[in-house]
């Protein structure tokens, strides 16, 4: 791991485990600016969850705003630790889509000054989204696992092409050798015929 990948990945991941941690303990706070998104998301999700999953969805917006809490603090903890912090970034970037639409609607304020001070925050957020996003396709200089499968099949399709060239050569060389013995054989029977 670089130093860059070592200091930047605390850095980003230090504001998802704090404020994570608060909705934890107190999630009341934000309960009034979670409620329109949870009024949409959970129906939506307890229809699409399979059975035990869909049925384990909190109903309580403070219980989902805990429940995004833990989210954050773990894959903050992963992405921070570089165990697991593909997941974590993965995580952390769709917990935050949610809470940026919720917590910074600066579309529904009226007074200029909150209009700027809402839409900053939520420019912030994306910023962060952003990061997390590289994050999450980071594979430290390693080729990831697609572009491995990609290169495997190729590589794959030129050994095929050249066993077959080969196969080829190889099948010539013996057709020749073939027609060469068959020719002496040949010679040799009719020499033998014209001392017998």
């Amino acid at each position: 791991m670089t130093v860059v990948r070592a200091l930047a990945r605390p850095l980003l991941s230090a504001i998802f485990i704090v404020q994570g941690a608060n909705s934890i303990r107190n999630p009341e706070p934000l309960v009034p600016k979670a409620q329109p998104i949870a009024d949409r998301l959970v129906p939506l999700a307890k229809r699409v969850a399979p059975a035990p999953v869909g049925d384990r969805i909190p109903e309580s917006t403070a219980n989902l705003v805990r429940l995004n809490g833990a989210a954050q603090v773990l894959a903050g903890l992963a992405l921070a630790s570089g165990k697991g912090r593909r997941l974590g970034a993965t995580v952390l970037a769709v917990s935050l889509a949610p809470t940026t639409v919720a917590g910074h609607p600066f579309w529904r304020e009226k007074d200029k000054l909150d209009r700027n001070t809402q839409m900053i925050q939520f420019m912030k957020n994306l910023g962060l989204l952003g990061g997390l996003l590289l994050a999450a396709v980071d594979t430290e200089g390693q080729p990831g696992l697609a572009w491995r499968a990609t290169h495997g099949v190729q590589a794959a399709k030129r050994e095929t092409k050249r066993g077959a060239k080969l196969a080829k050569r190889e099948t010539k060389q013996l057709a020749k050798a073939a027609k060469r013995e068959t020719r002496l054989a040949a010679h040799a029977a009719r020499a033998e015929l014209h001392l017998g």
